[in-house]
């Protein structure tokens, strides 16, 4: 099972993941391209779904689906199911809550679809207003293996790590991270972001010393966390 990664209005992501006849669009807002891809691949588009509910995400569903075959397959609804099938082969569907309350990601070998969950350098604003049902959520995806390769639903990356200079300025991985960092291609493994990305480094000592600083409680993992996504 492949991953194809699409850019549409300035930084959001769009992605087709696909097999040998068969392939599924989520976030499908890149709707010439993700077309023009298929086309020229003898790919059948047979589903369409999305990592939340904000416009700016399934702005492509109505085209998509009156250009192809395909069927919608609600998000919420694969969240309750846990899973859905591309070719014989398993998508894992999580629930997410926390940047909205109907957020969720896609987990299949080492690739994780994040939507605005968790982006490349930072994580998403908790507009759902439920920031421990966010810290919950957090708390599933850094438990996965380091390997997880992060495709998010925005390009948020030099932004992010201006960002995370300022908070930790010591912090050399940064460097690094932004070497790597390939706007064609915009993907990061979980093991570097728990060394760069600030709202996941909320358990590392130096982002406590910095928290304490700032005057933060830091006592339990929810209140580091809650720190953390206050920071400015």
């Amino acid at each position: 099972m492949h991953i194809r990664q699409f850019r549409y209005a300035s930084d959001n992501l769009s992605y087709l993941i696909y097999g040998e006849n068969q392939a599924l669009a989520i976030d499908g807002g890149a709707v010439d391209e993700i077309l023009g891809f298929i086309g020229d691949a003898g790919l059948e588009l047979s589903a369409v779904t999305n990592t939340h509910s904000h416009a700016d995400h399934t702005s492509g569903n109505q085209a998509l689906l009156e250009k192809t075959r395909a069927r919608y397959q609600d998000h919420r609804a694969l969240a309750h199911a846990g899973e859905l099938s591309l070719e014989k082969e398993i998508i894992q569907v999580y629930p997410t809550p926390g940047h909205t309350l109907d957020s969720v990601v896609f987990h299949w070998n080492k690739m994780l679809i994040t939507g605005d969950t968790l982006f490349n350098g930072t994580v998403g604003t908790c507009f759902s207003g439920d920031l421990k049902a966010f810290h919950r959520s957090i708390r599933r995806l850094v438990k996965l293996p380091e390997d997880t390769l992060i495709y998010a639903g925005h390009d948020y990356l030099e932004y992010a790590m201006a960002f995370a200079r300022l908070v930790e300025p010591g912090n050399r991985e940064i460097d690094g991270y932004l070497e790597a960092y390939r706007p064609a291609h915009v993907v990061s493994e979980l093991g570097d972001e728990l060394k760069v990305n600030p709202f996941l480094r909320y358990n590392h000592p130096e982002m406590i010393e910095i928290l304490k600083e700032r005057g933060y409680a830091v006592a339990s993992e929810y209140e580091r966390f809650e720190g953390v996504m206050h920071l400015e």
